[in-house]
């Protein structure tokens, strides 16, 4: 893993990582919320052997970014376009996990031009009204509700949920280790792997390196309206998602995909949130087939 840090037009930070081929088909990854740069805790293999540059970046106020007061979803395609430019790329494709779909999706929409490929795992969809569906989880529910009605009382979770990981990383671990009803079997069982847990701590001790107000920002603003209309991307768009997904449920995803213009979906059976953590689910999304049977790459130029 390569970790760098470049200079935006404004003068804020923007921090990312480099990982599989340094010289292969660009892919930007677009983390979750909350989440950072670190997808993995080396290099990842599977992107080395199938030629392909994966380039992880951490939004305003995770990591190693530096906020940006009252920022919106769609400003985040200026940090990218930027970034691109920075590393000499004219064309690549995107992948945005959870809630870094709307970000994906953002990016696809504004870059059109340079955007090649949107791909979407377990993405968050927007709401209705500004609610989320009935088909979550109640704890993932609730968590939106106190974003929006007791931001200080979500706040002080958090707070707690970061010092146990900064000063207990086992403690977190064995919590994560227990998983939860909200959860699907698919991820109770992703939860047991240990390689995955501690990837989480590094992962979510960078998400929170900067605090906890980026998190409760960053959620309501997914609540919110984006801003953009998805039946005006222009660009394909690849969807995986997991039947079980509890967190970011399926039927809101299917009523989504009804209204975008070239989309290709692929659901997951017995699948739940966490798709990238299985080997051969994320080869299948890097490589475009649901089935591995050759190492044919996506078109992503």
């Amino acid at each position: 893993m390569q970790e760098n840090i470049m200079t935006l037009s404004d003068g804020r930070k923007l921090g990312f990582s480099v990982y599989g081929d340094k010289k292969g088909i660009p892919l930007f990854l677009f983390h979750g919320t909350p989440g950072s740069r670190i997808w993995f805790l080396e290099d990842d293999y599977i992107a080395q052997r199938l030629g392909v540059l994966l380039i992880a970046t951490d939004r305003p106020g995770y990591g190693l970014s530096d906020k940006k007061v009252n920022r919106k979803i769609l400003e985040y395609s200026s940090d990218i376009e930027e970034l691109a430019d920075y590393l000499e790329l004219d064309k690549f494709s995107v992948l945005g996990v959870s809630g870094g779909g709307a970000y994906a999706s953002a990016v696809s929409h504004c870059l059109t031009h340079k955007v090649k490929l949107c791909i979407l795992v377990s993405t968050a969809t927007p709401f209705v009204d500004g609610k989320p569906s009935k088909a979550m989880s109640k704890e993932n529910r609730l968590a939106f509700f106190l974003t929006n009605y007791f931001p200080w009382l979500l706040k002080l979770v958090n707070k707690t949920q970061k010092r146990l990981i900064d000063k207990n990383p086992e403690k977190y671990k064995a919590t994560l280790k227990k998983g939860g009803s909200h959860l699907s079997e698919w991820d109770n069982e992703i939860l047991l792997d240990e390689e995955v847990l501690e990837n989480g701590v590094v992962h979510s001790k960078e998400a929170y390196r900067q605090g906890v107000n980026e998190v409760i920002y960053e959620s309501k603003l997914l609540a919110r309206d984006w801003e953009f209309k998805l039946e005006e991307i222009k660009t394909p768009i690849k969807i995986w998602h997991g039947e079980n997904d509890t967190l970011s449920p399926v039927s809101e995803v299917k009523t989504m995909e009804q209204r975008l213009l070239n989309v290709e979906t692929h659901y997951i059976e017995h699948g739940g949130h966490f798709l990238t953590e299985k080997d051969d689910v994320w080869e299948s999304i890097i490589t475009n087939k649901p089935q591995i049977l050759e190492n044919t790459l996506i078109p992503l130029l």
